[in-house]
């Protein structure tokens, strides 16, 4: 395995589908594809998929002088099966994870890209609508301002990956667009350097992120996201751009929530929450117009957010609600906003993957969630978790605890 920081390790195996520094890409692709266990991987295997592969290439116009320039001396990479088994026995906090994705030198790193890349920054969001801090906050979570970007072959991990068809055939249609990448001459062979699951540069885009989003900034010619800073800040505006970033829309505020407070009010317009007592945690005002969702990370004993459409935009480039905070957050910092002030439950008990794996399947049997029962707290479990608190007069605030599972089972 490459060399993953703490915080992205926990990314990957506990706060969602996250692959460990990718795109939105992958995580589209959770919804779309089932995840078989891979099967033993063989040469023989290998060669065999890789016949079955040529048609498919030469059907989006891959030359066999590509194909084979390609896959010469490629084997399939032990260490990335092992990947793809791997396992969390629990969940880690959020604060732990924030803690390490915005602590250490991440912010001061931050502020001097900032300095370092003001020019292009204020070009970028003055084309896209984007804030330098949030391209600066996924900069800075993906490959900590470039200075580790991969070292893996992504030709090699994209068809070890597309071999064992983890995800079904999400990675065998990556590794197809990288080839049509150095078929068509938008990198070089040997330019395909980046993460275990193939993504790619400074802000770490799968071949089809490059594909779609990839913008020649500095006017070369070449859309260069590995060695550009230029290329990759403007790239990674057009992406959060595409999907729809709303200009002048902050991606969340904290809040104080007042006693007594109705958490049937969930999803409302800043003028609502403001008339039911919501303020803002550092003083200031809440915004004139918009909307947002009132958010707990932890449950409604820790920090209480206000989060907006542009929270689910940065979601699209790691479907993780604990990536999404982080970035935000870690932009915020970056830029001279002050850290999130309510406290963490840190000795409130937790359910282990096992427990939150227990509650999604009771969840299922009461109609109140569709999705994969993965052990792992997302958008889906969180909203299924605000059903069930509502339809039994608890207080909603979609965070699932041993109690709450504990009821569930007392109610059989």
């Amino acid at each position: 395995m490459r060399r993953l920081s703490a915080f992205v390790l926990a990314a990957m195996l506990g706060f969602g589908p996250a692959l460990a520094q990718t795109t939105g890409s992958i995580n589209q692709a959770r919804a779309q594809a089932p995840k078989p266990a891979p099967r033993p991987t063989t040469s023989a295997g290998f060669d065999g998929f890789l016949k079955t592969l040529w048609p498919l290439a030469q059907a989006r116009g891959i030359s066999r002088k590509t194909f084979d320039l390609a896959f010469q001396g490629v084997v399939p990479d032990p260490s990335i099966v092992a990947l793809t088994r791997k396992q969390s026995e629990f969940v880690a906090p959020i604060w732990s994870y924030l803690n390490s994705a915005v602590g250490g030198a991440r912010i001061s790193r931050g502020r001097d890209m900032l300095a370092a890349h003001a020019g292009v920054l204020a070009q970028a969001e003055s084309r896209y609508g984007v804030p330098k801090e949030i391209i600066l906050g996924i900069w800075g979570m993906e490959t900590n301002y470039g200075s580790f970007k991969g070292d893996k072959d992504v030709i090699r991990s994209l068809a070890t990956l597309a071999n064992i068809r983890y995800r079904g055939d999400f990675f065998r249609d990556e590794l197809l667009t990288a080839l049509e990448l150095i078929e068509k001459g938008y990198a070089e062979r040997g330019e395909l350097r980046g993460s275990w699951a193939g993504a790619m540069g400074h802000t770490q885009f799968m071949p089809s992120s490059y594909m779609k989003y990839a913008v020649d900034q500095t006017g070369d010619g070449h859309a260069d996201i590995w060695t550009s800073t230029s290329d990759a800040i403007a790239s990674t505006a057009n992406y959060l751009k595409s999907f729809g970033w709303v200009p002048g829309l902050p991606w969340g505020i904290e809040v104080v929530v007042p006693e007594g407070f109705d958490h049937n009010l969930y999803r409302a317009s800043f003028a609502s929450f403001r008339s039911a007592g919501l303020r803002r945690a550092d003083g200031g005002s809440l915004p004139s117009s918009g909307e947002a969702r009132l958010f707990y990370p932890a449950g409604h004993t820790g920090p209480a957010l206000l989060l907006t459409a542009n929270f689910d935009v940065i979601k699209k480039y790691n479907s993780s609600d604990a990536y999404a905070l982080a970035v935000g957050h870690l932009g915020d910092r970056i830029v001279g906003r002050p850290a999130l002030q309510g406290e963490w439950p840190v000795k409130a008990p937790r359910l282990d993957m096992k427990g939150v794996t227990d509650l999604q399947h009771r969840l299922k049997r009461l109609g109140l969630y569709s999705h994969d029962a993965d052990g792992r707290i997302g958008t889906g479990t969180r909203d299924a978790v605000r059903q069930y608190q509502q339809r039994a007069g608890l207080l909603a605030d979609g965070w699932p605890t041993p109690a709450l599972l504990a009821r569930m089972k007392a109610a059989r």
